[in-house]
């Protein structure tokens, strides 16, 4: 197995670490004698954490009645707004303080559909972080436009704001910011940028339910924010994705865009229909949805303190440097990252580091790597629909400027992440992730050889 992981991969890897070792009685380790306790469990030591880890996703019985109601209605697609998905689309912009949400099937067709109704077409480019999950570029290459990548910053492992003014060429529609991870962007100066050049901005918030920056929420901050409930995420539904915004006229487009483009509120088209898909969420899934609500809140309470103890004690360890996030922001923590210095571990390379941090009974994965190079860029950009789109000049100085991204390449080689169930998990817990560190920062040298 590879250390450049999928997150969704790495949920695998996350789950099967947890059952490790689970045999120990109360998941308490046996009496050992201390140099043995110190010594990495690669190197026969024994493991720093013994028992399992919170497993994802959870079910609570409770929520069964009201489901089992709406099965039982017959009234399970969303078409039309109203019901549950109607419910839920009001809960869901009022905890975030947004005016409106509209919910789709996925995160996926939350970004395609923001992208559409900001106007993005063939031709068009947008600048996107090239350090996310495929779906951010993928979406702008179905509208048929070139997703351009602004840098990286390895301290934050967001969009560095000072790498997107020299991207915007006169083809230019949005930006999309994402807030990986949870970590909130910065992005006051990402807005001044695009209020300069007259650029949309669309949030991909598909990980950071809850994050706020500068005392606001993620998915506030631009034109729109895009939100997933996938069954990894932080409230799962299986598939599920929403949009939130603060414009009347632009919710009403993405109403009526993902309703097969029936005319919604202000927004009439060109009569009854308008350009349109089907992504609706079904009534079913948000009646899911409801009841998670109170617990995302918790639980996210709870990553976040346990981030911040995590957080206060990675720094004192040499060779290990936690993200830095934007003043008065809070970030959510979907994967925990921090960022590893192979030359402070007596050169100990990552993959290596991850296998012991793994023997500790941590699991860990190296994150996303540099996408850009796996050949569904070249797919597109040699395309008969993108040649005829763009010129050769263009596409060629597009593709040459994957080698610019000097930030992202730093961040895809050093970055590891613990998923978020890990946050879940009691705080002695938190101190077997650092206790693992500490033993393989001080016996770095043995594991190299």
């Amino acid at each position: 197995m590879t250390d450049d992981i999928t997150r969704r991969r790495f949920i695998q890897t996350a789950a099967a670490g947890s059952v490790v070792l689970t045999g120990l009685s109360a998941g308490r380790a046996p009496k050992v004698f201390a140099s043995e306790a110190n010594k990495p469990a690669l190197l026969g030591g024994t493991p720093a954490h013994q028992g399992g880890w919170p497993k994802w996703p959870q079910w609570n019985e409770s929520w069964e009645p009201e489901i089992v109601e709406v099965l039982r209605s017959g009234r399970w697609c969303g078409y039309g707004g109203g019901g549950k998905v109607g419910d839920f689309e009001t809960a869901y912009a009022q905890l975030l303080g947004a005016k409106r949400c509209v919910t789709t099937s996925s995160g996926t067709n939350a970004l395609f559909t923001a992208l559409h109704v900001m106007g993005v077409d063939a031709g068009d480019e947008v600048i996107v972080s090239p350090f996310t999950f495929i779906a951010t570029y993928n979406t702008v290459l179905m509208h048929k436009a070139l997703p351009v990548f602004a840098d990286t910053d390895p301290a934050t492992l967001t969009m560095a704001p000072a790498s997107i003014e020299s991207r915007i060429t006169e083809r230019t529609r949005a930006i999309v910011p994402v807030h990986i991870y949870g970590i909130p962007c910065d992005m006051d100066p990402i807005n001044a940028i695009a209020k300069k050049h007259n650029l949309a901005v669309i949030e991909d918030a598909c990980q950071a339910w809850l994050a706020e920056y500068m005392g606001r929420k993620c998915g506030t901050l631009g034109d729109m924010g895009c939100f997933s409930f996938q069954n990894s995420k932080h409230i799962p539904v299986g598939d599920g994705g929403a949009i939130t915004g603060n414009s009347e006229e632009l919710m009403d487009r993405c109403q009526a865009f993902h309703n097969v483009g029936r005319a919604t509120g202000t927004f009439k088209g060109s009569g009854c229909f308008s350009r349109g898909t089907n992504c609706r969420m079904n009534q079913y899934q948000a009646a899911m949805l409801l009841p998670q609500i109170d617990k995302l809140v918790k639980e996210t309470k709870r990553r976040q303190e346990n981030g911040d103890y995590l957080t206060a004690g990675l720094k004192e360890i040499p060779g290990v440097e936690p993200v830095r996030l934007p003043e008065n922001s809070r970030a959510v923590w979907h994967l925990y990252p921090f960022r590893y210095d192979a030359a402070q571990f007596n050169g100990l390379p990552r993959e290596k580091f991850l296998a012991a941090l793994r023997a500790e009974g941590i699991p860990a994965s190296g994150g996303y790597h540099e996408q850009y190079y796996d050949g569904l860029l070249d797919e597109a950009i040699n395309s008969r629909g993108f040649q005829r789109l763009f010129s050769a000049q263009r596409l060629k100085a597009y593709r040459d400027s994957f080698e610019e991204l000097k930030g992202n390449k730093q961040v895809c080689e050093t970055t590891v992440g613990v998923f978020n169930t890990l946050l879940l998990a009691d705080r002695s817990d938190m101190d077997h992730i650092l206790e693992a560190v500490r033993k393989i920062q001080s016996h770095s040298a043995a594991l190299v050889a």
